[in-house]
């Protein structure tokens, strides 16, 4: 059966197991999907036959890049006698094709970059990315609200710096309103801003910023668009690639519309190495994830979680998730033994074979499937053989890659950054006007006149005396008056003696 045949029926193709075909019903794709397993089990071809299969039937897809070999996906694969021979294996006729796929890369170097602003970021994922405590995270919410009284834009770290000088400086004022707000708290999260530009995140915050409707396109032919965010990069900065996939989601959970269960969904989201979303994650975050999770799908979006255990997501999420994929886990710790547990009791059994051994046991390319059926419960648990995908599998060469970012539908919307006024400049004018205000005023410059400049006066003599004339007199008064006597004596005796002789004259 070839892609285009299943895609008619509603359904996507997965793979064949002993009982037959195993398809996921494209009108229960919206209640989410698990593809867990060991690294090097598979997983990464699994989701590339989901992502074009979705692709196929016009549904957009949105998937992390994480090693570069998922971009494939846009070139058609070259037929052998081994591809041949897996295809037959699992009767599936293959169509050599590409999908549609426009790159996207937070650091602008393999495909067109992602922005958002600090304001959409919103303080709690901020804080999340900062890693901040209460406090901090307090004192940031503050700043935030500063921001809304005053009218100041917050686009990117710099804005966000210069609110946090501002609110530092006028921290008593602000602290009778909102509560204390500490230097060490504003130096802290001065410090979580400077770690995040090291990081590169700078590039991430900005304008112009993403609009959701661009990830949600198809081609003429009414393909989905495939966007293939590389983060084989941004990975190295686990916490920022888990936010920004986490912004992500809320955005698409705050702005699109409620449809209920759609015929298929608007939009699929892969979310790759999905453990990090979760990793010490506070419970405020947890709550937040688990929100979206459980809503989002009446939205018509599908949210699918890449792991290599199921114990990585938490209970509350895994419960909601439909669709499971579940390839070969390892079990030699204790803590691989519980995972194995978890992974097993998640499925529906099939009195066939014990899942646990069964999920041990699977080859590469092997998986244990369950998905809904048209009443919404899990069907029974199957060994299934994945079926190979009608693109490529590895990585896209270089000058593939360039030449199509170079012919993407979106070149030169998202390529040039904007900087437009906001709180780093308002905030900078403000204290410029202020320091003006300050200032001394210059002394007033003199008007011509017709009449002629009198003449300078001369000095008038100072009433205070000068260090010396005082060291002097301080000198004579500490004479005595023994010794003045005695020189007024002797003035007086020069004085008559020269009388004397002039008489004698």
């Amino acid at each position: 059966m070839k892609t285009s045949e299943q895609i008619a029926t509603g359904q996507i193709l997965i793979g064949k197991s002993g009982e037959g075909p195993q398809s996921a019903r494209l009108d229960r794709a919206n209640r989410h999907g698990l593809v867990a397993g060991a690294t090097g089990t598979g997983k990464t071809v699994t989701l590339q036959v989901l992502a074009e299969a979705f692709s196929a039937a016009g549904v957009p897809v949105f998937a992390a890049d994480i090693k570069g070999d998922l971009s494939g996906i846009a070139a058609p694969c070259t037929l052998s006698d081994k591809l041949n021979a897996r295809a037959a294996a699992v009767d599936v006729t293959l169509e050599p094709r590409g999908a549609p796929v426009v790159f996207w890369d937070l650091f602008s170097e393999k495909g067109h970059p992602i922005r958002t602003t600090i304001s959409e970021m919103g303080p709690l994922l901020l804080s999340r990315l900062l890693e901040l405590n209460d406090a901090q995270e307090g004192v940031l919410n503050i700043a935030f609200q500063i921001a809304d009284e005053e009218k100041l834009l917050l686009l990117d770290l710099d804005d966000l710096n210069a609110l946090l000088v501002h609110v530092g400086e006028n921290a008593k004022s602000i602290g009778m309103k909102y509560g204390n707000v500490a230097p060490a708290t504003i130096g802290a999260i001065q410090r979580g801003l400077l770690t995040l530009r090291t990081q590169g995140a700078a590039h991430f915050f900005g304008e112009p910023a993403l609009r959701l409707v661009d990830l949600i396109r198809t081609d003429i032919s009414g393909r989905g668009q495939v966007n293939l965010l590389a983060a084989d990069k941004l990975i190295q900065s686990p916490r920022l690639y888990a936010t920004f996939l986490l912004w992500l989601l809320s955005e698409l959970y705050e702005q699109m519309p409620e449809i209920g269960d759609p015929e298929k969904p608007r939009l699929v989201f892969f979310f790759d190495e999905a453990h990090l979303l979760f990793d010490e994650a506070p419970k405020a975050l947890l709550d937040k994830v688990q929100q979206v999770v459980r809503l989002i799908r009446s939205k018509g979006v599908g949210v699918y979680f890449i792991t290599q255990n199921p114990a990585d997501i938490p209970d509350e999420v895994l419960g909601q998730l439909g669709m499971r994929v579940q390839h070969a886990l390892r079990a030699y710790t204790p803590a691989e033994q519980k995972g194995l547990r978890a992974a097993a009791q998640s499925f529906r059994p099939n009195p066939a074979f014990d899942t646990a051994e069964a999920i041990q046991g699977l080859g590469v390319g092997e998986a244990l499937v369950s998905v809904l059926d048209e009443k919404g419960a899990p069907t029974m648990v199957a060994k299934t053989s994945v079926r190979p995908p009608d693109s490529q599998i590895g990585a896209l060469a270089d000058p593939v890659r360039a030449s199509l970012l170079a012919a993407s539908p979106l070149r030169g919307v998202y390529d040039a950054a904007v900087n437009r006024e906001s709180a780093f400049e308002l905030l900078a004018a403000r204290q410029e006007a202020e320091d003006a205000a300050e200032a001394p005023a210059p002394a007033p410059t003199s008007v011509p006149s017709s009449r002629p400049a009198p003449a300078p006066r001369a000095p008038r003599a100072s009433n205070r005396q000068g260090v010396g004339e005082a060291m002097v007199k301080s000198v004579v008064r500490a004479a005595g008056s023994q010794i003045g006597r005695q020189i007024t004596r002797e003035i007086m005796r020069g004085i008559m003696g020269s009388l004397t002789r002039g008489g004698r004259r």
